[in-house]
């Protein structure tokens, strides 16, 4: 079915993982963690400045490749979002036009 020997298969199924593999799974069993100590919010830019600087040697792509592998997604933050303050013992400024904007002439109001 898939066109390879079922020896050839078997041998590929028995290979050892290779080194990059394995600095994966080094690298992955320090991401989990740091992403949940920060309750899932660090993205990929963080994680890999958290990594580095436990003495990792890791590029933003390769965590974002190890990140996305294994669906951990940052959460961003709401940021807050301020109003119009409407109770406030400032004075109001007085209305000199009367809400009146109709003009005789050019720079009359």
């Amino acid at each position: 079915m898939l066109g390879v020997s079922q020896s050839g298969y078997f041998a590929w199924k028995d290979l050892p993982a290779s080194r990059h593999q394995r600095d994966d799974m080094v690298m992955l069993a320090h991401v989990r963690p740091a992403f949940a100590l920060s309750n899932g919010i660090y993205g990929s830019p963080r994680m890999t400045r958290e990594l580095q600087d436990d003495g990792f040697s890791i590029g933003h792509r390769r965590t974002v490749r190890l990140m996305r592998e294994n669906g951990l997604r940052g959460r961003q933050k709401h940021r807050f979002k301020r109003t119009t303050d409407s109770e406030n013992a400032r004075p109001v400024a007085p209305d000199i036009i009367e809400q009146d904007s109709t003009a005789t002439a050019l720079n009359q109001k």
